[in-house]
């Protein structure tokens, strides 16, 4: 590529005065930060989109590891896809039913565990039989990060639950939100249980609105999460790792169906939108500035970073399966896709 136009020649000009001149060299700095998030997406196999296979995948969730391989849940086929680095279209990893999994939300890769943390809910009742798999509830489950084999099954003990996002403490304890009632929860040391860690009203839902989303610790060792319908936001302090005081968090705009938390640094996040938009969220005290990084996708779901100028964000497109008028009335975009978003040098 060339960086220089005819115009730009002078800055190789051997007279004294043309060497002396600076003036073009801001503009040659912004120029290779512009480019700086393009040729990570090269990089990265120049993929601008990856897809799913199938009518039903209605991703709901999406991390990954280091190596940049990708992991996606799938609300309306059950099971995870995987996108190893360079591929442009996701494969089947684990198939839907496997370790009596139903629909799967959440999704967090713990690499120092070598889990595969998932959410898995049967809701037949709202999208029908089309799930394989025989459990009943909500259930947090774990499977071996390299074969897939799983490793853990903890049922939520509320029988009105909804596993849907996961976190990981400092010390590696595995947390998750239940959408149907004011829960936090933890998983016990011996990976067998949950147990209400944090409980508040204002986490809990009411009528047809959504409650608890998504969950992240932050830099400071504190608790952050986010309920859907309401669009609040709500820190959760952490003291000898109990849940202390909940405090209300004010963003500088009102969010729209604010969906996954993840940490980037300190007390700043990646937060997506359902009604669109992938953020970034600065949290200062008890306000976040809001700073919107691209709109326009069709109910995003999940959001993850692979290395520093890069990130993936799920299309669930989840309102053409779970509401029932327009299931009825309109069909989803397929293939169902992923999205490479370049990040700044921010």
């Amino acid at each position: 590529m060339a960086f220089f136009s005819a115009g730009d020649r002078r800055m190789t000009d051997s007279s004294p005065a043309r060497r002396s001149s600076p003036r073009r060299l801001p503009s040659l700095a912004a120029l290779l930060a512009a480019l700086l998030p393009l040729a990570a997406v090269a990089a990265d196999g120049a993929r601008s989109t990856i897809t799913l296979p199938g009518e039903r995948a209605f991703p709901e969730a999406i991390t990954s590891t280091a190596d940049g391989t990708l992991y996606v849940s799938s609300l309306g086929n059950g099971g995870i896809f995987r996108a190893r680095p360079g591929e442009s279209q996701a494969t089947l990893w684990i198939a839907p039913g496997t370790y009596g999994t139903r629909s799967t939300f959440g999704v967090l890769a713990d690499e120092k565990a070598g889990v595969l943390w998932v959410c898995s809910n049967d809701i037949s009742a709202v999208i029908g039989p089309h799930v394989a798999g025989s459990e009943t509830g909500a259930w947090l489950k774990g499977f071996d990060l390299t074969t897939g084999q799983g490793k853990v099954s903890a049922r939520f003990p509320n029988e009105r639950a909804l596993c849907n996002d996961i976190a990981l403490g400092p010390d590696g304890s595995v947390y998750a939100t239940n959408t149907m009632a004011p829960e936090i929860l933890k998983l016990s040391a011996d990976r067998k249980t949950l147990a209400v860690w944090a409980t508040d009203p204002r986490f809990g839902p009411s009528g047809k609105d959504a409650g608890l989303d998504g969950i992240v610790f932050g830099g400071d060792g504190h608790v952050y999460v986010n309920t859907y319908t309401k669009a609040e936001l709500f820190r959760v302090d952490v003291k000898d790792g109990k849940a202390g005081a909940v405090t209300p968090i004010t963003p500088s705009r009102p969010l729209v169906l604010p969906d996954t938390l993840r940490l980037i640094e300190g007390t700043t996040f990646w937060l997506i939108e359902g009604g669109g938009r992938l953020d970034r969220m600065t949290v200062n005290g008890d306000t976040a500035t809001i700073e919107t990084i691209k709109d326009g996708f069709a109910l995003p779901t999940g959001i993850t970073q692979v290395g520093k100028h890069l990130a993936w964000v799920s299309e669930g497109q989840l309102d053409l399966i779970l509401d029932p008028a327009k299931r009825t009335s309109r069909k989803p975009a397929v293939p169902f896709k992923l999205h490479a978003v370049p990040l700044g040098a921010k």
